[in-house]
């Protein structure tokens, strides 16, 4: 369950979309919760901010904002053409998913997003005075944010699809993916043992990749059924309806009552390669670069 939960994680964690997302769900909620404070009986003790001085700052910020996420946009796109230029193609999927360019994306769309239903909300009276002192901290925390934010990007941009931090990046997922693979060599599963007469194949359903084996539910499965299960498909290989993922071979002798469904979706297929569970995968990414820092003489 643990593998299963960090492979998940790592999937969606490479979606550029998740973390502005995120950011942007924030930053309305930080909006609204700025008129908590007016129920909650602070006005007595906070300072009276005016609204055109919290509109000002608003307003500056949503000038702004949606111009730094666009320079920001442009760099991380010509980032990653630079890493698939000069390193290889299969490193992108890594550049992508590079931490410190998206976070500085989602604070500045959170910025943008923020301003802009601050704004909405301020303009129509939305605040009263200790919500209008609560909306300015915050728009201040967020300037914050964005400052340190964009200081720290404006670094890692510069090294962002360069050889040298590609070539890091890979290194690194490979190293991780040999490590795991050290740790467990079978998957968790016990060694394969010569093939007995009468096993049964179970064939992929679906043309792709395969990303990773769900060891624990192939076990869960078997004892249920009293079955034995041989995976033959490993993380990496290239499927397709007709190739067998995997044989099993019941005491009984009788399949036609097992639910073979149960085995395929064990299977994650995909159209791409990773890097999490697929050590070939890494190796070859780096022979490629290794490839292309040869004298073509």
């Amino acid at each position: 369950m643990k593998d299963r939960l960090r492979f998940l994680l790592n999937r969606i964690g490479k979606k550029l979309w998740v973390k502005p997302l995120i950011m942007c769900l924030a930053a309305i909620g930080g909006a609204f919760i700025a008129r908590g404070a007016d129920y909650v009986g602070l006005s007595a003790i906070v300072p009276d901010i005016t609204a055109n001085s919290v509109n000002t700052l608003l307003k500056v910020m949503s000038a702004s904002m949606l111009v730094i996420a666009t320079f920001s946009v442009a760099s991380m796109v010509s980032a990653y053409s630079s890493a698939s230029g000069t390193a290889t193609p299969r490193s992108f999927s890594l550049i992508v998913a590079d931490d410190v360019s998206q976070n500085a994306l989602s604070a500045f769309l959170g910025a943008f997003i923020f301003s802009i239903v601050s704004l909405i909300a301020l303009e129509n009276s939305y605040y009263h005075r200790a919500g209008r002192f609560t909306l300015f901290a915050l728009t201040l925390v967020v300037f914050a944010i964005v400052i340190i934010t964009f200081i720290g990007w404006v670094d890692s941009i510069a090294r962002l699809g360069r050889l040298g931090n590609t070539i890091s990046k890979v290194e690194r997922a490979t190293a991780s993916a040999l490590k795991r693979q050290k740790d467990s060599p079978t998957l968790g599963g016990v060694p394969v043992t010569p093939r007995q007469s009468g096993a049964e194949p179970v064939f992929a359903v679906s043309v792709g990749y395969v990303q990773r084996v769900d060891v624990h539910s192939l076990q869960v499965f078997a004892e249920e059924e009293e079955i034995r299960i041989e995976v033959s498909a490993l993380p990496g290989d290239f499927v397709g309806p007709g190739s067998e993922l995997a044989y099993i071979r019941e005491n009984s002798g009788n399949s036609e009552n097992l639910e073979l469904d149960r085995i395929t979706r064990a299977f994650t297929i995909d159209h791409d390669r990773t890097y999490d569970e697929d050590v070939r995968f890494g190796l070859v990414a780096l022979s490629e670069i290794a490839s292309r820092a040869l004298s073509p003489g």
